[in-house]
């Protein structure tokens, strides 16, 4: 069935982003945390779950990543640029780190 076969790559993608989170926090938790998007207790929190509890949260029905790019706007330059690939990547990373400001200060706003 369709459903199954989705829900299947949806767990096997799961499983493949907690691996590479996992990597990534060992490898240079600095850069992981940011890059990620990751709170410190988040990030203590993925680096330490065990391979049953890896499977069991993969196993969810639903993606547990989401795309870095919070909105169409921020995607559309990106995909538009015209700069030169080293600077398009850094431009892309500098779009990132902003969206992501503004929201955090947005939340602060309403509180």
């Amino acid at each position: 069935m369709v459903v199954d076969s989705l829900i299947e790559e949806i767990q096997d993608l799961n499983l493949s982003y907690l691996l590479l989170v996992q990597r990534l926090l060992r490898k240079d938790r600095a850069t992981a945390i940011f890059r990620l998007k990751l709170s410190d207790e988040m990030a203590n929190l993925l680096a330490g779950l065990s391979g049953k509890q890896l499977m069991q949260l993969a196993r969810t029905n639903q993606l547990i990543c989401r795309p870095g790019f919070e909105d169409a706007g921020q995607l559309t330059r990106v995909l538009n640029n015209s700069r030169e690939p080293g600077l398009a990547r850094l431009h892309a990373s500098l779009l990132m780190v902003s969206a992501d400001r503004s929201v955090e200060q947005a939340g602060n706003a309403e509180r």
